[in-house]
């Protein structure tokens, strides 16, 4: 057997291994429950298909055609064109793609499908329809995360610093405070999350594992989730600032460093004052500039972000005085009843739904030693699944299901391009119909 033939075979057992356990996992998140007994408080109510937040709901619609038709063509054409197309190409052609393909799952609801979450009292749109005051919401933000308030925040609003909510408040302004228009708007923005992924690998010099990944992030089946939720808006806003930082980190004049790393810092400093879990987006940041070589963007993107924190605090909202109240909300509510011996794996089953099965193969090879490109790529999402653990040890992620992990998903799906020829186009496969099966059998409500 030849040093090459050895390598394949061992990246051959990795990936088999890993898909055996990212199986075992979520096959195990979805019977363990209901052939135990075992009342682990996915829902209010006794509908719930854990580890996820929806319930079984088996449904056919014509947006069904288009979603399969799409998931074939991909499965069939995708990576050729992928290698074939400029890069400019590319780009435009994941973005109609992507957008199609969000567009087909959720309508497979019908409008609903856009439009549940921005009607759901819970949500954000509805809060923001509300706002008249933008300084005086900064100003008594804090006062009403407790579930002892007596004008308490939803869930959601509750849930994170008001970044997230101020996001619907300038659609509601800006006359898109619709709930078909603004769930088109989120929609628009999520299908810009491979474009973000993909430009940071190859501003990396790593082009040719970001073609090989593009079919992978185009046609996720975290799709199911990004239309439509908040956590999409956030996955992209995080993407983006990654790329920036990475722009910044490989400008050959310093007006390019600095310009793209002051930007780099305003989305990533958004992103901490949407989602209290998104400065894990930090792990991320600093293996972006590891991987450039350069930390010069560092600060530049630091002082930038605070900047954003700041002006939050000086409007009256603190993000270090809020999240501890937060924290007692937290477990004021369903985290408290969430039992951690089910969350702390279970959760795992989530992001493996979210994010598709084949995570488990790319993220068993990209743990071997790797040099070149794939080392770009396998340090990207290892930086990944490390926030996930970080995020999942913490049991602040046990009260919340397969959305939260969006903004992390597309770098962990970046460890796909690294599997053998063979296995990227069944995997392909795997993906797209675990988005097809989860869309047309369960009523994802979150």
């Amino acid at each position: 057997m030849t040093e090459t033939t050895a390598a394949t075979a061992a990246t051959h057992r990795r990936a088999v291994v890993g898909l055996v356990v990212a199986a075992v996992v979520v096959t195990a998140s979805f019977v363990v429950p209901p052939l135990s007994g075992w009342d682990v408080d996915a829902r209010s109510d006794m509908l719930g298909l854990p580890p996820t937040h929806g319930f079984v709901d088996a449904k056919v619609a014509p947006a069904s055609l288009l979603a399969v038709l799409l998931a074939v063509l991909g499965v069939w054409r995708g990576e050729a064109l992928s290698r074939a197309l400029s890069w400019r190409g590319l780009l435009l052609t994941s973005y109609v793609v992507g957008l199609a393909w969000l567009l087909a799952l959720a309508l497979v609801d019908g409008e609903s499908g856009l439009t549940r979450v921005m009607a759901n009292q819970e949500e954000y749109l509805v809060t923001a329809r509300q706002v008249t005051d933008v300084p005086a919401l900064l100003a008594g933000y804090v006062d009403r995360i407790p579930m002892s308030s007596p004008d308490n925040w939803p869930i959601h609003v509750a849930g994170h610093p008001p970044g997230a909510l101020l996001f619907h408040v300038a659609l509601v302004r800006l006359g898109l405070g619709g709930d078909l228009v603004a769930a088109l708007v989120v929609v628009t923005i999520a299908a810009t999350v491979p474009l973000a992924t993909m430009t940071t690998v190859r501003v990396l010099d790593a082009e040719r594992l970001a073609r090989l990944a593009a079919p992978f992030l185009v046609l996720s089946p975290a799709a199911v989730f990004l239309a439509v939720s908040a956590d999409a808006v956030f996955a992209a806003v995080g993407a983006w600032g990654l790329a920036a930082l990475a722009l910044a980190a490989t400008a050959r004049r310093r007006r390019g460093l600095l310009g793209w790393g002051v930007l780099a810092g305003l989305l990533l400093g958004w992103c901490v004052m949407s989602s209290y879990g998104l400065p894990l987006l930090g792990i991320l940041a600093l293996t972006v500039l590891w991987l450039a070589r350069s930390w010069w963007p560092l600060p530049v993107a630091a002082l930038a972000a605070l900047a954003v924190v700041l002006a939050f605090a000086a409007s009256g909202f603190a993000w270090w005085e809020a999240y501890p109240v937060l924290v007692d909300r937290y477990w004021d509510g369903i985290g408290s009843s969430r039992p951690a011996a089910y969350w702390m794996w279970g959760n795992l089953g989530a992001l493996l739904v979210s994010g598709g099965p084949l995570l488990g193969a790319g993220l068993a090879v990209a743990a071997r030693r790797h040099g070149g490109e794939a080392r770009t790529v396998a340090l990207l999402a290892g930086a990944a699944a490390l926030t996930v653990a970080v995020a999942d040890l913490s049991q602040m992620s046990k009260a919340e299901v397969e959305r939260i992990w969006l903004p992390f998903v597309p770098w962990l799906t970046l460890s796909l391009a690294l599997l053998p020829g063979g296995w990227r186009r069944w995997g392909l496969g795997l993906q797209v119909a675990t988005a097809l099966v989860m869309q047309h059998l369960v009523y994802t409500s979150w």
